[in-house]
Parts: C-alpha cells; sequence; structure tokens
C-alpha cells in the first residue's frame, strides 16, 4: 500500500481563510505559525508549507483589503519554527525572478543546518511587473525567459551547495582548529543570466541539499519539475484530472535520467468536517458563504470584467455590460486574472448558468468558485484520500485548512488516526530529515 504524504500550508495571501470566524487568529504573531506547525507535527506531517507574496496586492488602486495584508519574511519565520520543532519539514517560497543564487542558497543551506536537515525550497517565478518594482532589476519576463532564469537559478544554487563536500570539514580535537581542503566552497558561475565566482561560506547540509518543491501548471512548469523537482505541487485534486497529471508529469521523468519514486505530487487540498456526511456537506455551504462575503463576490467579478463594479447589488443580476478585455488595470498583482484568457466569453458562460439556475452575483462566485476538496465524515475524508493516492491520483496532499491557525487540529485528531489504522500513513518518523520524510535519496 503507497504512504500517504501529508503537508500543511499557512494560508497566506488567499480567499480561503474565513477572518469572520471567532476561531480566525493573527497571520503576523509567531503563536499562530507555531500552533499550525505543531499540530502539523502531532500529526506525523512531512512538512510545513509557507507562501510569499513579493507585494502587496490592489484593486482599484488600492490595498486589496479583503486579502491577508502583510507576512513575516520567510526565513525568519521557518527559522523560528525550527526552534519549536523537531521532526517537521519547513518549507518556504522564494521567488528565483528577483532574488540571487547566492543569498538564496545561503539562506536555505543555513535553515537547512538550524532544523537539522529539515529545510525545502518551493522555486517560483514572477509573472507581472507590478511585483518587479519592489526590486532592482525590476520588469518582469516571458515565460520562457522565467523558466530559463529559474532552471539556471537553480542549478547555480545546486553548484553552491555541492562546493563543500561531505568531508571538507574534519575537527582537530587537540588543537579545536578545523582542516579545510584547499578547495572548499570555491565555485565560478558565468552564463547570460549570472556571473559569479568565490567561496560559499556555508558546509554541505545535512540532506546534501534541501528538498525542491515546485508549483508551475504550465508546460514550462511541468518540464522544470519534472528535470529539477523533489515534489510538485498541483491544483488536479480529482481522481480523473488528478491521474491525467500524475501521469503526464511522471511521465517526463525519464528522459532526466529519473525514476517516478523520484517526484511527489501533492496536490492542494481544503477539507470541511462533521459528525455525519450530510451534517458536512451543510458546514461547507455555511463555509463557502462566509469566504465569499458581498464585497468580496463583487471585487472577484471585478477581476473578471476589469471595471469599477462597487455599484452593483452582489445580491442582484450580473452586470449587462461586457467585460473591458483590455490589459487588467483594476486587479494588481493577482495571478488569478490570468485564468480568464477571454473575458468576454467567461460573462457569456457565467450570464448564462445565472439565468439558468438564478444567481445572484454572489451566488455565482460561489458556484464557479472553487469547492471543498473532502466534505464528509472522518470516515468517508479518510476513505476518499486513500482511494485518490492508491489510484496513483496523488500522492499525497497539502492541507489548507480554512480557520488559521486551529483549524487543522479537527483533522489531526480525528482523520490522521483512521488513515494510520489503514495502513496509509505513519503512526511515526521513521527518519531524522524532511527527504527521510518523503522517501528520496539524500542529494
Amino acid at each position: 500500500m503507497k504512504q500517504i504524504h501529508l503537508a500543511a500550508h499557512f494560508p497566506g495571501v488567499n480567499n480561503t481563510t474565513v477572518w469572520s470566524d471567532p476561531a480566525a487568529g493573527s497571520h503576523i504573531e509567531f503563536s499562530s505559525f507555531a500552533h499550525l506547525a505543531r499540530t502539523a507535527e502531532r500529526a506525523k506531517f512531512d512538512f510545513f508549507f509557507l507562501a510569499e507574496g513579493l507585494r502587496l496586492r490592489e484593486q482599484g488602486g488600492r490595498i486589496y483589503d479583503l486579502d491577508v495584508v502583510g507576512r513575516p519574511d520567510t526565513f525568519t519565520v521557518l527559522a523560528a519554527l525550527a526552534a519549536v520543532t523537531e521532526r517537521l519539514g519547513l518549507a518556504g517560497t522564494i521567488n528565483s525572478t528577483f532574488n540571487e543564487p547566492y543569498e538564496v542558497a545561503r539562506q536555505f543551506a543555513s535553515l537547512d543546518h538550524l532544523s537539522a536537515g529539515r529545510a525545502a525550497w518551493n522555486v517560483v517565478t514572477s509573472w507581472d511587473a507590478f511585483t518587479g518594482e519592489n526590486f532592482r532589476r525590476g520588469g518582469f519576463l516571458p515565460e520562457d525567459q522565467r523558466y530559463e532564469r529559474a532552471e539556471t537559478f537553480l542549478r547555480t544554487a545546486g553548484e553552491l551547495f555541492d562546493s563543500w563536500r561531505a568531508g571538507d570539514v574534519v575537527a582537530d580535537k587537540e588543537t579545536g582548529v578545523f582542516v579545510r581542503d584547499a578547495n572548499t566552497g570555491a565555485f565560478s558561475h558565468h552564463d547570460s543570466h549570472f556571473d559569479i565566482s568565490g567561496r560559499f561560506t556555508v558546509p554541505r547540509s545535512p540532506q546534501g541539499r534541501p528538498v525542491i518543491l515546485q508549483a508551475g501548471d504550465s508546460e514550462s512548469g511541468r518540464e522544470f519539475a519534472a528535470a529539477s523537482a523533489d515534489a510538485i505541487f498541483t491544483r488536479h485534486g480529482t481522481l480523473e484530472a488528478g491521474q491525467a497529471f500524475y501521469r503526464d508529469v511522471k511521465g517526463r521523468l525519464a528522459r532526466y535520467g529519473r525514476t517516478p519514486e523520484q517526484l511527489v505530487v501533492l496536490p492542494a487540498a481544503t477539507f470541511v468536517l462533521g459528525d455525519t456526511d450530510a451534517d458536512a456537506h451543510e458546514r461547507a455551504d455555511l463555509v463557502r458563504r462566509q469566504q465569499v462575503s458581498g464585497q468580496t463576490a463583487i471585487r472577484t467579478l471585478e477581476q473578471v470584467w476589469n471595471r469599477d463594479l462597487s455599484a452593483y447589488d452582489p445580491d442582484g443580476p450580473l452586470p449587462e455590460i461586457d467585460p473591458d478585455p483590455g490589459e487588467h488595470t483594476i486587479a494588481k498583482g493577482r495571478a488569478s486574472v490570468r485564468q480568464f484568457r477571454d473575458p468576454v466569453a467567461t460573462a457569456r458562460e457565467w450570464r448564462e448558468l445565472a439565468r439558468a439556475k438564478n444567481l445572484s452575483i454572489r451566488d455565482l462566485v460561489i458556484e464557479t468558485g472553487s469547492r471543498q476538496t473532502f466534505i464528509g465524515s472522518p470516515e468517508t475524508v479518510a476513505r476518499t484520500m486513500n482511494e485518490l493516492v492508491q489510484a496513483d491520483a496523488s500522492d499525497g496532499f497539502v492541507l489548507v485548512p480554512h480557520v488559521t491557525p486551529g483549524g487543522l487540529d479537527e483533522f489531526a485528531d480525528k482523520v490522521v488516526p483512521l488513515l494510520q489504522e489503514r495502513g496509509a500513513f505513519r503512526t511515526e518518523y521513521t527518519g531524522t530529515t524532511l527527504r527521510d520524510h518523503l522517501g528520496l535519496d539524500a542529494r
């Protein structure tokens, strides 16, 4: 039986969190990060994951006030969590478009040492000039150049990680002097993106290299993951879509001399539990309405229409006016606007759906938005998750609770024991590093 891999995502800039829930807590205070991480470790999860936003998103020229407005630095949070956890992997998103290999490699190698081999890097690119305005390099790159830079960035970071070998540092107990090979840490990399040379300051990490994660569903993203990643995030969480993605990305590995076991496929997943399946579905409906307030519905519609729709009633009908198909000026820094390649066609489809089901703007946004991946009693959720993994629709899941920081507690207490009873999930950690947890060889 395949073993399920589980990760816990602390949601950042998102439409998942229910801010109005009395149990909702801070996204800045360290106690929130520590609570979710400790819950994940208590449940024997593989890792804790932090996404990252490099700029506050805007809509209509103002900060988008329905998102998390700010987030402490990823490395700072993960380093602090290394001190209050013992086995849980610590993963963070760090951008390859606006950072530099030496800096990022040094930070991840340091985190891996601080955590005794539990660090992971989610390598992403940035697609918009709006984000780039925060950085010296500025601007943005076309998709092919973004992934070219990311591949070169990761390859260069690997050269830095590997510039120290396992036997390069030897302690002389009599003198207290470290004996080093003359070439320890030496590196030299020269190409169209990076022209660097020198000596890397951090010894080889406990895992050899931190675990590499990737989140990209495009053709370039899938190929990048097949060539370089240890795990890939995906939005394909249903059986058929998951199996198709799984076959596709795992089928690319052989051309890079890799086996299917060397890439772990992890779709993001939300969940709502109840005493019975019917109870869970009632709760799920409530959660969706909490996630999509009237204000949220209007803001979401504006991202498609690319117009100011603040005068419209969220409980009324969709606008008869068509979207503005020009360059997006309403929403800045939101990847969701790229999902609507043809906004006029989207508006037409939505009007037909609204007429057919008599849906208001808010009802439509709820209807067309994302659904909870798993809804049901703990028994139903455990069975469904296991069926998807055993059917090769995924290797596990990155769970995104809708309440932070305590939203994972119920899953840890009620679903994990059932997965363990089925023999599909560990009852104890058997290794010490994140590579151990994911079944990956040391690099």
